[in-house]
Parts: C-alpha cells; sequence; structure tokens
C-alpha cells in the first residue's frame, strides 16, 4: 500500500489505463485467508468448501450483523476483487491483502458480465455469484483513502462492481494461484 492515498483523477487515469479484464477465462491472481481479525495470511492455494468457505478463514466464526440470528450469511461466504482495481488502489501486491477479500481474480466481475446466479469453476470449485452488493466499510477507506471508497460505490463503480462481488461455494476443491476462471451454462 503506497504511503499517500490516490486522488479520484489518478484513480479515474488509472483505470482507463489497466485496461478491461477479460469476460471468461481470467485468473485467480491472489488467495488470501483471515484466520482472525485484522490478520491476513497470503496462500498458495486453498480448500473451498460449501460449509465453512475458504477453510481457515473466520467467514463463519466471524458470523454477520446481515443476518436475524447472526450466524455467517452463507451468500456472503467468499468475497472476490478485480485484481486491476486492487492493483490500482493498493500499489504493490504486498497492499492487497488488507482490503480484506480472499480471492483476487483478473475477470470482469460486473454484473453484465456475472450476474447474480452465475456459477464459476476456479481449479477444482465451482462457485456461485450471490445477490449481497459488496460495498467498502471504514476500513476500507482508512486503508485505501476518502477518493478511493468514493471510486468504488460511485454509480460507475457499483456498476461495475469495482469493490468487489460475494459469492458462496456450490461444489468444494481446490484453488490455486494461478488457476483459470471459466464461466459454467
Amino acid at each position: 500500500m503506497s504511503d499517500k492515498y490516490m486522488t479520484m483523477t489518478e484513480l479515474e487515469a488509472g483505470l482507463a489505463a489497466a485496461g478491461p479484464s477479460p469476460a471468461d477465462g481470467g485468473r485467480l491472481e491472489m488467495i488470501v485467508c483471515r484466520p482472525e481479525d485484522e490478520r491476513r495470511q497470503v496462500l498458495d492455494q486453498a480448500q473451498l468448501d460449501p460449509n465453512e468457505g475458504l477453510v481457515g478463514d473466520n467467514w463463519r466464526a466471524r458470523g454477520s450483523r446481515h443476518t436475524d440470528d447472526g450466524r455467517a450469511n452463507p451468500d456472503m461466504q467468499i468475497t472476490m476483487m478485480n485484481s486491476r482495481i486492487i492493483g490500482l488502489l493498493a500499489g504493490d501486491r504486498k497492499g492487497w491483502p488488507p482490503a480484506g477479500d480472499q480471492l483476487y481474480v483478473d475477470l470482469d466481475i460486473s454484473p453484465e458480465n456475472m450476474p447474480v446466479g452465475q456459477r464459476f469453476t476456479i481449479g477444482q470449485a465451482l462457485l456461485e455469484i450471490t445477490a449481497v452488493a459488496h460495498t467498502g466499510c471504514s476500513k476500507f477507506t482508512e486503508r485505501f483513502g476518502s477518493d478511493a471508497i468514493r471510486f468504488v460505490n460511485s454509480p460507475e463503480g457499483r456498476a461495475g462492481r469495482r469493490r468487489g462481488v460475494y459469492a458462496r461455494v456450490i461444489k468444494p476443491g481446490v484453488v490455486k494461484t494461478g488457476d483459470l476462471i471459466v464461466k459454467t451454462p
């Protein structure tokens, strides 16, 4: 992460320079496990599971304020963010994990390309895009700046899911950095 936050002008220019991600056949660029709050572990591979999400991650134990009983929301099981967007916000790859996502992908995750219900494979696992909107929080703002949160949550940012998207695991399997991401019919 840079010592200086990027301005909206710099973010917009960087977005144009980064170019579009592939619509299909993208790649898994980074896997991050969150074993406890504020702790991140970059992995070369991980097991995805329909009950546990990313095995070793604190998703299930942390629970959710978005459910009536406080239990983990299965529609918020896996968080994915476009690698070109986090690369723009954070700079080098060491700055990616603090964003809080588990999978960083070079794939067009816009609703037009990856609508709610879209299934896709990464490695051996099958996942599905869920309807829950993924927006930035105060921690995201602290880490990347107020222009960054405005950039990801602007009308254009939400339309392109710049902050990322939630998915749930349908079929378990191992995923590895570099795996292809393939949409299923």
